[in-house]
């Protein structure tokens, strides 16, 4: 009998295994543009800090990382077992925030980019100041860091979650643990290395020959990798965000598919520039709206969001 139980036990467990292997691919699917735009901010969070402290940057935020996903996780799986109805509002008021933040970098890019520049100019000067602080400039970016993850793995745990809302709490609980892990390695893995190509570059571009040609190679690389992650954060927002509204409003789902069904062979691509337009109409909304509120409480159009050294 206990052989039978053991036994009973093991094929239990290899079954959950298996479920959560298999739902763990489908909320992984659903969560990987969130994951791109995740790796996008992270690694422009670190611009500013000294190279010697980079890694050491990174390793602070992950920890943090980390410790958002032990406490997004449960509370994740509240509700999802006491307030279930509350997955779908959360998650489109999530899908809001991401239009908006998308939204509003392309804002900031269109019409206050002189500002911008001027703003990292001075934190350039800044940095380079002996008078600055720069163990309180880097616990300021950890910080900062930090915050911005939460929200996006918040985001992150919701969408997977929906993903196996129909699936045991075994199963519900393997996955999203899966699904944070992976987040926690492979972004902050990846903005590990990205930050460091410039490094690697400057070394080999001493040895000489087609090594060093390469290693300068990689120095002009960085910065364009940089600001292609940041584009590509940018477009995740929008599709993203104007994904979660298109699938869980019928009416929209409806009218979208049978838009996109007329371009048949390329109904994927246009389903996704579709949610993308509806992305950037909420976004411009939710700007318009903050903007307007902004100059009616004499706030000011622009808020300054961004830490600085000084």
């Amino acid at each position: 009998m206990a052989g039978a139980s053991l036994l009973s036990l093991l094929d239990d467990i290899a079954t959950l295994l298996d479920d959560v292997s298999v739902m763990t691919k489908v909320a992984a699917k659903k969560t990987a543009t969130l994951v791109a735009d995740d790796l996008a901010v992270n690694a422009e969070q670190v611009t500013g800090i000294s190279a010697k402290r980079e890694l050491s940057v990174i390793w602070a935020v992950a920890k943090g990382a980390t410790l958002n996903k032990i406490i997004l996780i449960p509370a994740a799986l509240l509700i999802s077992a006491f307030i279930p109805w509350a997955i779908v509002p959360l998650l489109m008021i999530g899908g809001a925030f991401l239009c908006y933040e998308g939204a509003h970098k392309v804002h900031q890019k269109l019409f206050h980019s002189e500002a911008d520049k001027q703003e990292k100019e001075q934190l350039k000067k800044a940095f380079r100041d002996p008078k600055v602080d720069l163990v309180a400039f880097e616990k300021k970016k950890i910080k900062g860091a930090i915050r911005t993850d939460f929200i996006l793995s918040a985001e992150i745990i919701v969408i997977a979650l929906g993903s196996v809302a129909t699936a045991t709490l075994g199963v519900q609980l393997g996955v999203l643990v899966a699904i944070g892990a992976l987040v926690v390695v492979v972004v902050y893995g990846l903005v590990a290395g990205i930050v460091k190509i410039d490094d690697l570059g400057i070394k080999l571009s001493k040895r000489g020959g087609w090594i060093g040609r390469f290693g300068e190679w990689l120095i002009g690389a960085s910065p364009v990798v940089m600001k292609g992650l940041g584009i590509v954060g940018t477009l995740a927002m929008f599709l993203v965000g104007g994904g979660i509204f298109s699938h869980n409003i019928p009416w929209v789902e409806h009218l979208f598919k049978g838009w996109a069904a007329v371009t048949g062979p390329l109904e994927p691509v246009t389903r996704l520039l579709l949610d993308g337009l509806l992305g950037v109409v909420i976004g411009a909304i939710v700007v318009a709206i903050i903007t307007l509120g902004a100059r009616l409480t004499g706030q000011g159009e622009n808020q300054d969001t961004h830490d600085s050294p000084g």
